[in-house]
């Protein structure tokens, strides 16, 4: 964090130089040159530094960076996918042997690429362009939210403050400021609702506040939820108030989150040209049990069985394989990801995790949720309509299919038992923990592939039920049936930072390792 302190400080001078140097032209000013009074006409001045926000909420580009920032932890971790290829020989981040290498840039893409730009943005824009101000803010809770539900505490109220920017927060510290900012991009976004000054930088909404209001709406009611257990009071309250506010949460498809860039997605690059990942077991259980409409969109039919076949999360070098690649050659023939997902879109929250949100909101008795089985059924709906999925209704009223047990067709030693017994078709007399299993678990299919905010309410809930690893190298810092609770700190802090984040392990209530809960992972009971 003190290296990224003096890149501000740098750019702050480098700033001053050129605003200094532009005041006035002389005659050995190059008339081609463009002058920051140019630039901001436009706007161009702050505009360039949306792209890398925009990109880097998770990073497009490189593909590695992405793989390294999220794929070889949220995305196996939420039961999504996993790695055919046992990398280090069975020991990494999926077997709980976390390496610290790769978990750097879980926090070193969003505070270069979004932090640092975000801070640029308001320092340009706060006072005399609101809206611009407020779109910075969305888009930075977006990103760190993602961050706090990995480590816990974070630095986010003391970036850019040179005299403290090593301390970190408390994740409720942090919780109770990302609310903050989002008050404040709303309000900024209600005065000036028609302003056009966006359009050119948005890859979302194409410069549609509206949109921007709804997302902020949807991000506050998403993070009620997600504290819904730590602090109930304080949830409530914010949740009733994205649901009041007059433009809503996200209702229609065209509102959801996605980024538009001309790069490929990542997760294509990594399944189709590399091989590094593949369907999750605990994927192909969910989905092939439930007969799920979506599954032929999310996943190809595998190679090696000729129908939908995923890979168990956490597997060691197996007995009976001579390398890595050895055993790579087999389950690489297992299913791969499919065409939804050979785009350039990043889907970064969907209307239909809105409509379960709402349905979770319901039964936890919140004004303006609405009804909860009707919300939970507009989510199904919803999602199937995203995908271009039939069967919807039909899947809606099935109130017999269950998840598969799992079956491994090269090593039966990692079979193993379906978990859950849940139905799909809403019962009103269930219990509210059974309504709250069926809400998740289709939650959890409708957010696909976006692993991080799957991880995140598995951890909070417990649901889906997803395997446990098959090889547990965590020496004994993480319970395999409770399996990883967060991500330790990262190397880069520890050798810059070294005070903020001994800070930082005080304020997370327990040792520095995957196997602590975050503050809104109480382990209590769902009601």
């Amino acid at each position: 964090m003190r290296n990224i302190s003096k890149l501000i400080m740098y750019m702050a001078v480098i700033g001053l130089i050129t605003n200094s140097c532009s005041e006035g032209l002389d005659i050995n000013d190059n008339p081609r040159n463009i002058t920051q009074d140019q630039l901001e006409v436009d706007f161009q001045h702050v505009g360039s530094l949306y792209k890398p926000i925009f990109e880097s909420i998770y990073q497009y580009a490189p593909a590695w960076s992405y793989q390294l920032q999220q794929n070889l932890n949220a995305d196996v971790y939420s039961g999504y996918l996993t790695n055919p290829r046992p990398f280090i020989a069975g020991a990494n981040n999926t077997t709980y042997n976390l390496v610290s290498g790769w978990n750097n840039f879980i926090w070193s893409v969003p505070y270069t690429n979004v932090m640092n730009n975000v801070d640029a943005i308001g320092k340009a824009t706060e006072t005399d362009f609101p809206t611009l101000y407020a779109t910075s803010l969305i888009l930075k809770v977006s990103a760190m939210h993602r961050v706090a539900d990995v480590f816990g505490p974070i630095v986010y109220t003391n970036f850019g403050d040179l005299a403290n920017a090593g301390v970190y927060d408390s994740q409720q510290a942090a919780y109770n400021a990302f609310f903050a900012d989002l008050d404040i991009a709303v309000a900024n976004l209600m005065a000036n609702i028609d302003s056009p000054r966006f359009a050119a930088f948005d890859q979302s909404y194409g410069g549609n506040y509206t949109n921007w209001v709804k997302l902020a709406n949807s991000l506050r009611l998403r993070l009620a939820i997600r504290i819904s257990k730590a602090d109930p009071a304080k949830a409530k309250l914010e949740g009733e108030k994205a649901l009041a506010q007059s433009l809503g949460v996200m209702t229609a498809n065209t509102d959801g989150f996605f980024v538009n860039s001309a790069l490929d997605h990542p997760l294509a690059t990594i399944d189709n040209s590399w091989g590094d990942i593949r369907m999750n077991a605990s994927m192909e259980s969910i989905l092939v049990g439930y007969g799920d409409g979506r599954t032929g969109t999310y996943f190809e039919n595998s190679v090696a069985t000729g129908d939908i076949k995923g890979v168990r999360g956490g597997l060691p070098l197996l007995p009976g394989y001579s390398d890595e690649l050895a055993q790579k050659a087999d389950y690489i023939n297992y299913s791969t990801i499919g065409p939804s997902l050979k785009t350039s879109t990043v889907q970064l929250m969907t209307t239909a995790e809105v409509y379960f949100l709402r349905a979770e909101a319901a039964l936890r008795g919140w004004t303006g949720a609405g009804d909860a089985q009707a919300n939970y059924e507009q989510g199904i709906m919803t999602s199937f309509d995203q995908h271009g999925a039939s069967g919807a209704a039909a899947y809606i009223a099935d109130n017999t299919s269950t998840p598969n047990d799992y079956v491994d067709t090269f090593n039966p030693a990692n079979n193993i038992t379906a978990l859950s017994t849940v139905t799909i078709a809403w019962n009103g007399g269930d219990t509210n923990e059974v309504k709250l299993e069926k809400i998740i678990t289709q939650k959890w299919i409708a957010m696909f592939p976006e692993g991080q905010e799957a991880w995140s309410e598995f951890r909070r809930t417990g649901y889906p039920k997803i395997f446990p690893v098959v090889s547990n190298q965590s020496g004994g810092t993480i319970d395999t049936a409770i399996q990883i609770r967060r991500i330790p700190f990262v190397d880069s802090e520890l050798s810059t930072n070294a005070p903020g984040v001994a800070g930082a392990v005080s304020l997370l209530g327990g040792s520095d390792d995957g196997g602590t809960r975050l503050w809104w992972d109480t382990g209590g009971p769902n009601f």
